[in-house]
């Protein structure tokens, strides 16, 4: 059977850093009051004119040099921040990417995007469709802040990583697990921007709504945990490896409670547990990416390690997936 390979990586941020003493300012709190509920320090945030197409075009240009390669069979890109609501984004990007009539499609699960985007490429390759595919998390969450809103202003950030999958076999270095995937329409009101799509077109809400994103935090925290740590131990059955056997956890940047409460869960040292929120913040669909290619490049992910993948987002959806870390070439 074949099996999805990663074989390279790469990420963009804006220039632009945003420290929590100006994202104080702007929403009346004193700085220090952002750190402990979020564990971020600073984020990244687009100039105007800068889309999110724009950062997925420097991210899936660094994955395909990291890759060695020029050319794709398909493009997917994970988003909740499309340039249009019609048509998607991928075909724009890899257009940009010098990858016209490769196949392109938008996926959208929000902040579990990227690993829905990993399903998707894994199921093209499985079948034949495609023997290489660019997978892509790109969002300019800075664009559904509300700086009336201080439980989530702070919080999120924008972005863009990829990585190259090819076809290959299922021992090789870089093989991806199974994938698992879940959704629960229930939780929809707990992270959603009411406003936009089609029931306000069409008057099917009551009244016109912003589109802001909008949270309610305790209960997206317990929800993220809950479903992350069951997404992490179905993948990890699926694949045939004890939770001590996992050398490196990718979670989704959200929080760093989230994080390290998920950490408590499978009971896995803070060590063996990837971060950048710090620095990052929550930049949703990039999340994962994001990190991947900040760890690779730091010399945090070695060959041959065992990765665990897992992400959370609106919807509700989330997901998982395991791989055994290739050896990458690293950026000089």
């Amino acid at each position: 059977m074949r099996v999805s390979v990663l074989a390279g990586v790469g990420s963009r941020l804006p220039p632009r850093k945003v420290a929590n003493e100006e994202i104080a300012a702007e929403i009346g709190k004193p700085a220090e009051w952002i750190y402990p509920r979020s564990g971020i320090r600073s984020r990244h945030v687009v100039e105007a004119g800068v889309t999110t197409g724009d950062l997925a075009v420097e991210a899936g240009r660094a994955a395909l040099r990291s890759a060695g390669v020029d050319i794709v069979s398909a493009v997917v890109v994970a988003t909740t921040t499309p340039d249009r609501a019609c048509p998607a984004t991928a075909p724009a990007v890899a257009s940009r990417l010098g990858l016209t009539g490769s196949a392109a499609m938008d996926v959208q699960a929000v902040c579990a995007g990227f690993v829905y985007a990993l399903g998707t490429a894994q199921g093209l390759i499985a079948a034949g469709t495609a023997d290489s595919v660019l997978v892509i998390g790109a969002d300019v969450m800075s664009s559904l802040r509300n700086p009336a809103d201080a439980g989530v202003f702070p919080l999120f950030g924008d972005g863009a990583g990829a990585i190259v999958l090819r076809a290959g076999e299922a021992e090789e270095p870089g093989a991806l697990g199974p994938t698992v995937l879940g959704a629960d329409d229930r939780g929809r009101d707990l992270i959603t921007v009411p406003g936009g799509g089609c029931e306000e077109a069409v008057g099917a809400c009551a009244a016109p709504s912003n589109r802001y994103l909008k949270m309610r935090g305790r209960e997206v925290f317990l929800r993220a945990v809950e479903c992350m740590e069951s997404a992490s131990r179905q993948a990890l059955d699926a694949v045939g490896w004890k939770v001590d056997e996992v050398d490196r956890v990718v979670p989704h940047q959200a929080n760093a409670r989230i994080t390290a409460m998920l950490g408590e869960q499978l009971d896995i040292a803070a060590d063996r547990i990837l971060t950048n929120i710090e620095h990052v913040g929550n930049t949703s669909a990039a999340s994962l990416p994001v990190l991947l290619d900040h760890a690779h490049q730091a010399g945090d992910l070695a060959p041959g390690q065992r990765v665990l993948l897992t992400a959370f987002g609106g919807g509700l959806a989330w997901g998982a997936t395991t791989l055994v870390w290739p050896r990458l070439e690293r950026p000089t």
